[in-house]
């Protein structure tokens, strides 16, 4: 494995460093390794999603696309997990995808309790009175004790 590594494949010492004893990376290659490596991809693209993000808005934002690629990369570990019957693996991934899921669904239901301004369109969160934009008076009270007028 040394001499392969010092004098690498076609003589070339740098290939020696990613084909060690004829497996790339050293690595035997087989289709659940590439389902495992796959679920650490996904799930390690949503720090870039989550970095992106966070550089373009300014702020610290934390966009949908990172809990889908939290909720697809965690299952995928979980299955590649279960095909290796690891059980401390299983054990790390097995109920890491709720919290996911239950993001999903508080974005969802927020995305859905958003309402347009009358005056400008801007869609505005529930509890806003007025539209930031144009200032024009929301529709509704927005669960307001004051817009209620008590």
């Amino acid at each position: 494995m040394i001499a392969a590594m010092e004098s690498g494949i076609g003589g070339d010492p740098s290939l020696g460093m990613v084909w060690i004893d004829g497996r790339f990376l050293g690595i035997e290659w087989h289709a659940w390794k590439v389902v495992g490596w796959v679920g650490n991809v996904v799930f390690f693209s949503r720090f870039l999603v989550q970095w992106h993000a966070t550089e373009r808005q300014r702020r610290v934002v934390v966009p949908q696309a990172f809990w889908w690629l939290s909720l697809v990369g965690s299952l995928i570990l979980l299955s590649y997990a279960i095909q290796r019957r690891d059980s401390v693996f299983i054990a790390g991934q097995a109920f890491s995808w709720i919290p996911y899921l239950r993001n999903l669904w508080i974005h969802r239901r927020t995305q859905a309790s958003r309402r347009p301004c009358p005056a400008c369109a801007r869609v505005n969160p529930p509890e806003y009175r007025h539209c930031p934009d144009c200032g024009s008076a929301q529709a509704g009270d927005g669960g307001s004790i004051l817009g209620e007028g008590r």
